[in-house]
């Protein structure tokens, strides 16, 4: 299928064969007719592209920021490598779209095959959307009308919130697209409207509504004219639909309210707010989010988890449906606002009117009328496969940051043959197959699995994933690697553990990458002639991660400990060189109910005799070094400093200080190998269900106040 792309670092607008995405539970294939350009977002991103990159920094200062200190903790080279690799991303650009229903997700109710549905869909022509960022269209909308949903849907919720009540009087600051709906809802609402824009063409459009206008282009005063239009009382309520970095426009609104009026915020202004302007008037000022409650909810969104009606009126499917009803009943009018109408194919001559055309406003992109698209695998390169049956030959699932920036290019310097990569969305995985020379781009792992041209492959998705993809490539004669975690329950082990049991000479792998960083390499190495336990202290200063994030949810993250503690679990077991025996752990919180799993303490008991502490804590700061490792044995100590630095104290250990390196190549390269030339696993599998077992019990631990055995 065809899709828009921009390419971040050059700004470059490209319509690219994607793989088509795959439906998902609670979600919806849509076969795209029409797409709406917003010509606010879209103009703001196509214009960040294509700046300069001192240009890019200074549009972001909070981004510098983050940059400079991840400098100070990890070092030069590794941080801009990851700015570069950001920078050098595909953005999908669009998020109004309207199609036909070609596929229904499991669990889909009040959708049917043919439907004609409005979404965010991005301008592709074919969308994977969740039902609840999604409504039908009405039979007398036509397409290109309902393609403004999403967009009215935000002009919406700035109306609502500005709680308007037959005959009061209005002020829209702004007369783009959202405000010019903006103004039909406020008049469908039974309210006066004035309308500002120094777009004189704009403010004669906005007449044709049943709007006053006032035009700063062909001198009019916004603040007396809203005075003159509210017969010197002021008005209920300013809502700021402009975009403009000035502060003149928040004061502006404040002057032109009566005492206790409403000012909500749509769009991007200055936000530098004089107190006496509000305080005096005793003004209200709130910030409008998008579409409206449930925006931004991964819970919403990505789950498909309705609100419930009766406590939440509005959801953003309720205002889609809204916004439709509205248009379907003539109160609300788009065609006006429609300026040009272009095929996809022709997206830079569509761009470039949003950019350049002070006369266009609604631009529509149109979709060829065929058979859907539905191929979910695009080759990219004729990259001639390696004749020994035993090379590896490699599928990767999942395309996300760590993907791209560590594992595939740590697999393409040890010579790996990279096959398929596959993605959800397609997007990622094009990008990725590309730029390290895979045979083709996907988005079904299932198809990629039953293909005889992979022999390995690597997981990288959500947690919630690895256990069942892993077995389902060991069922399917594959070598795996699967980055942290495993499995998230003891049944999600046990029952890998029976697919490995079953299968002969096949490698399963997991991520624990530190064990291979060259001062943990070397550290080992020194414990070797060891004569008596030691002691192992790990610190890890993980950084805080929302709440409501993915991995902080047990079934789908696991949780950080399972999901990521794990790491430094296997580190203590690598570096002891014995099995965990006994697992104690506290953390925040005063009960069951309310610990904090990022931040807990671990005691780690081992056969042998020896013990290990560690310190995995959320809320530390940036600035301060992510990881220490200490090993303390026979009247010596040796430091590891966020690996980059190894030094000893009375221990004959040469100093290393290199940069940083975590072991992900070591680890890649072994791996590779071991495929390629047969041998022992690079980690034994009972080391690994080990130390998969020992981040259960830490939790379990934290949560029942008891030490657990292994």
């Amino acid at each position: 299928m065809k899709q828009i792309l921009q390419h971040l670092r050059t700004g470059q607008i490209e319509v690219a064969d994607v793989p088509c995405p795959a439906v998902r539970p609670g979600h919806l294939l849509i076969q795209t007719s029409c797409t709406l350009i917003s010509s606010g977002t879209e103009r703001g991103l196509v214009e960040f592209g294509k700046a300069g990159l001192i240009a890019k920094a200074r549009s972001q200062p909070d981004k510098v920021k983050q940059v400079l200190e991840k400098i100070k903790t990890d070092g030069l080279m590794p941080t801009l490598e990851t700015v570069f690799g950001r920078l050098d991303e595909p953005l999908p650009l669009g998020y109004c779209n309207v199609g036909r229903v070609v596929e229904v997700g499991a669990g889909v109710e009040g959708f049917a095959l043919g439907d004609r549905v409005a979404s965010n869909g991005a301008h592709a022509e074919m969308v994977c959307v969740p039902t609840t960022l999604a409504a039908k269209v009405p039979e007398n909308v036509d397409d290109e009308s309902a393609s403004f949903t999403v967009l009215g849907s935000i002009a919406l919720h700035g109306v609502r919130l500005l709680e308007p009540t037959l005959g009061e009087r209005f002020v829209v600051v702004g007369l783009g697209l959202v405000g010019l709906m903006a103004v039909q809802f406020l008049r469908a609402n039974g309210c006066s409207v004035l309308g500002v824009d120094t777009n004189a063409e704009r403010c004669r459009l906005a007449e044709t509504f049943g709007c006053q206008t006032a035009s700063p282009a062909e001198g009019a005063d916004p603040v007396k004219a809203a005075m003159a239009f509210s017969q010197s009382e002021g008005a209920d309520g300013v809502l700021i639909t402009a975009s403009a970095k000035t502060n003149a426009i928040i004061k502006q609104a404040a002057d032109m309210c009566r005492k206790r009026g409403r000012i909500v915020l749509v769009g991007v202004v200055g936000l530098d707010i004089q107190r006496s302007d509000f305080y005096e008037k005793e003004l209200s000022f709130q910030v409008s989010c998008s579409y409206g409650p449930g925006r931004y909810d991964p819970t919403y969104e990505q789950m498909t988890r309705d609100y419930p009606l009766p406590y939440v009126r509005w959801t953003v499917a309720r205002n889609f449906e809204a916004v439709l009803a509205t248009a379907s009943s003539g109160a609300l009018d788009l065609r006006p606002l429609i300026s040009k109408s272009i095929a996809q194919a022709d997206a830079e001559t569509a761009y470039d009117a949003v950019l350049n055309d002070a006369s266009a406003l609604g631009v529509v992109m149109t979709y060829p009328d065929q058979p859907a698209p539905t191929t979910r695998a695009v080759k990219l390169s004729a990259v001639a496969m390696t004749s020994a049956p035993s090379a590896p030959r490699v599928g990767v699932i999942g395309a996300g940051n760590f993907t791209k920036l560590v594992l595939l290019p740590a697999i393409k310097a040890a010579g790996g043959h990279i096959q398929t990569v596959v993605s959800a969305g397609g997007v990622t995985s094009l990008h990725s197959g590309r730029k390290f020379e895979a045979a083709e781009a996907s988005t079904d792992y299932k198809e990629m699995l039953a293909s005889d041209a992979v022999n390995t492959v690597f997981i990288t998705t959500r947690h919630n994933a690895h256990a069942g993809m892993a077995i389902e490539a060991l069922n399917a004669g594959k070598h795996v690697f699967v980055e942290k975690p495993l499995a998230l329950t003891a049944e999600q082990l046990s029952e890998v553990s029976a697919a490995f049991a079953s299968t002969d000479g096949l490698q399963l792998m997991v991520g624990f990458n530190r064990r291979f960083a060259p001062h943990a390499v070397e550290l080992k190495k020194r414990l070797g002639g060891r004569s008596e336990p030691i002691a192992v202290q790990i610190m890890a200063n993980a950084g805080d991660i929302p709440a409501d994030h993915w991995i902080q949810d047990p079934n789908v993250g696991g949780g950080r400990i399972i999901g990521e503690g794990c790491h430094y679990i296997d580190t203590a077991m690598f570096l002891v060189g014995s099995p965990i025996t006994t697992v104690q752990a506290v953390c925040f919180g005063d009960g069951t109910a309310s610990i904090t799993e990022d931040k807990m303490s671990i005691n780690l008991g081992f056969a042998d005799g020896s013990i290990a502490s560690i310190q995995y804590w959320s809320n530390g700061p940036k600035t301060y070094p992510k990881e220490r490792v200490e090993v303390f044995s026979q009247g010596r100590v040796a430091v590891i400093d966020n690996w980059r630095k190894l030094q000893s104290y009375n221990w004959n250990i040469p100093k290393m200080k290199i940069r940083m390196d975590k072991g992900h190549k070591n680890e890649i390269a072994g791996f590779l190998k071991r495929i390629a030339d047969g041998g022992s696993a690079m980690i034994p599998y009972e080391e690994i269900k080990n130390v998969t077992k020992a981040s259960f019990a830490a939790v379990t631990s934290a949560k029942e106040r008891r030490t657990i055995e292994l």
